[in-house]
């Protein structure tokens, strides 16, 4: 569930903006993304329990079979389904891919707001890398350490969510269990919505386990299942 989160300051000075790979590199690229806190391989299943402003939610995340070359590379589609009091709300389809080292770079989204009658209101924040001047960035490094910084969408103006590492987390408790030794915690941003900074905190061998808006809404998600294949 690419997201928000993060005070500027200074660590809006830090920020590394992750560059794009050249033109023609597409073969150090691969949709078997195995990165160990950001696992996407076919037949994964994420499902996520919370509230957003006020309302109970419901998040399914699956990893699909299918592979869209962007820009020449090959990318996995995940596809995430957010339900609000029981209807689906939003649905949205997004592109990952893994290159030579282990980091995890993000490729862009294709994203539906629905009403109440399964009308599409809105694809806002929709992106693709390679159009309309929109670029990849980095969504997970290969190898995470505190005080990294990177860019996760370069799409000016519309899509542009950043994050920074703070920290290992010790234990992190979910409904889905408790985890130890394995953990690490971002926090994230996006300069489109000044007012809002979130934390993830992201399980080695699983992904993301738990999100929480630390200012400027009221959203957080637990992991309650998760299914490898």
């Amino acid at each position: 569930m690419p997201s928000r989160g993060l005070s500027l300051g200074a660590a809006v000075v830090a920020l590394a903006l992750a560059a794009a790979p050249a033109p023609g590199a597409a073969t150090e690229f691969t949709a078997r993304v195995t990165n160990p806190y950001y696992p996407l391989l076919p037949g994964m299943r994420w499902e996520y329990r919370g509230v957003k402003d006020g309302r109970p939610l419901r998040d399914v995340v699956r990893v699909t079979d299918r592979i869209e070359h962007i820009g020449g590379v090959p990318c996995a589609a995940v596809v995430d389904r957010a339900y609000e009091d029981g209807r689906l709300a939003e649905s949205t389809v997004d592109w990952f891919a893994q290159d030579a080292t282990g980091t995890v770079w993000y490729f862009g989204e294709a994203t539906r707001e629905l009403d109440r009658h399964g009308r599409v209101t809105s694809t806002e924040g929709s992106w693709r890398a390679g159009t309309d001047g929109a670029r990849q960035g980095v969504f997970m490094p290969a190898r995470p350490r505190v005080g990294q910084s990177f860019a996760q969408e370069h799409y000016a103006g519309h899509a542009e969510d950043r994050f920074e590492i703070v920290s290992r987390v010790a234990t992190v408790r979910v409904p889905f269990g408790t985890f130890t030794r394995r953990a690490l915690r971002t926090r994230e941003w996006t300069p489109l919505e000044p007012g809002v900074r979130d934390a993830k905190w992201y399980v080695k061998g699983v992904g993301l386990v738990k999100e929480a808006t630390l200012k400027g809404g009221d959203e957080r998600a637990e992991l309650v299942s998760f299914r490898r294949r």
